[in-house]
């Protein structure tokens, strides 16, 4: 498959419980048949990820590749955005305790 033919989408990395792979949600846009109202639709694409540097929430780019495994037909390319997520520790969280 020569490089410039290869597929390329922007999407969400939704899931990266597992080592070296990172499952990303791309969300796009059909007619309905009847209505013809645009619908919004996703597709779910587990992607190949060497270092694991991606983490929840992170805006990738993934391209097609060679099949991997038995679902990993997509490598992360590159990462968009990096996702800051707020850090909050066990014992700062307090269940609704009121001074009375």
């Amino acid at each position: 498959m020569s490089y410039e033919r290869r597929k390329i989408k922007v999407g969400t990395v939704v899931s990266e419980k597992m080592d070296k792979t990172v499952v990303v949600s791309t969300q796009w846009r059909q007619p309905h048949r009847l209505y013809k109202k645009n619908v919004r639709k996703w597709s779910r694409f587990m992607a190949h990820d060497e270092k694991n540097e991606c983490t929840l929430g992170d805006t990738v780019q993934i391209i097609e590749t060679r099949p991997l495994s038995k679902n990993k037909r997509w490598k992360v390319a590159r990462i968009i955005q990096k996702n800051d997520l707020a850090e909050i520790q066990p014992d700062e969280i307090t269940e609704g305790v009121t001074n009375d």
